[in-house]
Parts: structure tokens; C-alpha cells; sequence
């Protein structure tokens, strides 16, 4: 068995989509970044590719590249998957948490974990999604940004 740990930061600004889990959240901003800036999604594909030794998502999907821009994070999850599969691993199960002031979290945490269990084609019972705040401190305090941690166990 293996672990590996993913985190992942994205700023909040104007006139972009709130892709969180590759769901739509409505709210006032969404996340800056090259693709969709899909917070949690990158963290939880950074946490599988560690958990493999990959790299991260840096190395597979560089933010320069145009072919990235704009990307649904969940199209690079399954990039991820591939990869994963062709090494011969499998996800024992991944915990993630989000961490932001507002919106809340929890009204699409269901919706989320579909969507992820369904790209990695793994069984919905392998994934949990947590939300928190940070009682007003810090840059998600502020409400300038969203980050997401993940730990995935493979074999």
C-alpha cells in the first residue's frame, strides 16, 4: 500500500464559475487558474499521483500549455485514472477536505463525490468530501480564496 497527499489553492475573483468538484456552485466568484481551477479535484489528483510517485499535476498538465485552458479538472482526473491504471495501482480510498469561509460546501458534497467516483471509476463509498471554515482567519477567512487537501491510499 501506498499514500500520497495533494493540496491545492486557488484565488477568488470576479467573472469566473465556482467549479468545485467538477460542480457548478453558484456564487458571487469562482476560482482563478488556467483551467477550471477545480480546487478540490486538483488536490485530489495530486494526492494519487504522489500516492504512485507520478509527479503532480504540474508535471502532467503544465499551466502553459494551451491545450489546458479552460480544461474541466475532471477531464485531467481521468488522464490521472489512466495513468494510475497503467501502473497498476488501485485507489483503496481518498478523504479530502475543503477548506472555505463561504460558500457552503455541504449542499454539493453528494454531488461531488458522484462525480469523482465516477471518473475514477471507483465505488462511491471509497471517497469522503469534508467542508470547514476557518472561523474567519487566514486568506479563506478573508473570502480571497478556496483550498482543498486530499490524502488517497492506493495498492
Amino acid at each position: 500500500m501506498r499514500i500520497g497527499i495533494g493540496y491545492d489553492v486557488h484565488k477568488l475573483v470576479d467573472n469566473r464559475d465556482l467549479i468545485i468538484g467538477g460542480v457548478k456552485i453558484p456564487y458571487e466568484k469562482g476560482l482563478l487558474g488556467h483551467s477550471d481551477a477545480d480546487v478540490l479535484t486538483h488536490a485530489i489528483m495530486d494526492s494519487i499521483l504522489g500516492a504512485a510517485a507520478l509527479g503532480d499535476i504540474g508535471k502532467h498538465f503544465p499551466d502553459n500549455k494551451e491545450e489546458f485552458k479552460g480544461i474541466s479538472s475532471l477531464l485531467l482526473l481521468k488522464n490521472v485514472s489512466s495513468l494510475l491504471d497503467a501502473n497498476g495501482y488501485k485507489i483503496i480510498n481518498i478523504d479530502a477536505t475543503l477548506i472555505a469561509q463561504k460558500p457552503k460546501m455541504a449542499p454539493f458534497i453528494e454531488s461531488m463525490i458522484k462525480n469523482i467516483s465516477s471518473v475514477l471509476n471507483i465505488d462511491k463509498g471509497q471517497i469522503n468530501i469534508k467542508a470547514t471554515t476557518e472561523e474567519g482567519l487566514g486568506f479563506t477567512g478573508r473570502k480571497e480564496g478556496i483550498s482543498a487537501q486530499s490524502i488517497c491510499l492506493i495498492d
